[in-house]
């Protein structure tokens, strides 16, 4: 255990940020499900319109600090891909 003043606070914080990355990580890759899960049921306009709901979250998790620029950006084209996949074949 710290002893000092300030490393006690710092404890503090650390715990509450953990909390708050966790909450922010949760919620971007219940976003990501969504989108999978449409592209999995074959729904094109369902994923379009989750991809699109998608997008902004992830990178709010980098501005945020909890993902990392280019994580989020695999993870961005690689969704729209699998997005534009179904939309050619259904159309």
């Amino acid at each position: 255990m710290a002893n000092h003043k300030s490393s006690k606070k710092r404890i503090r914080r650390n715990q509450a940020r953990a909390e708050i990355n966790k909450s922010r990580v949760s919620r971007i890759r219940t976003f990501i499900k969504k989108v999978e899960s449409a592209i999995g049921s074959g729904d094109a306009p369902a994923a379009n319109q989750a991809l699109k709901e998608a997008q902004p979250e992830i990178m709010r998790g980098v501005s945020k600090g909890v993902l990392h620029k280019n994580t989020a950006s695999r993870k961005m084209s690689r969704l729209a891909a699998s997005v534009k996949k179904i939309s050619v074949n259904a159309a």
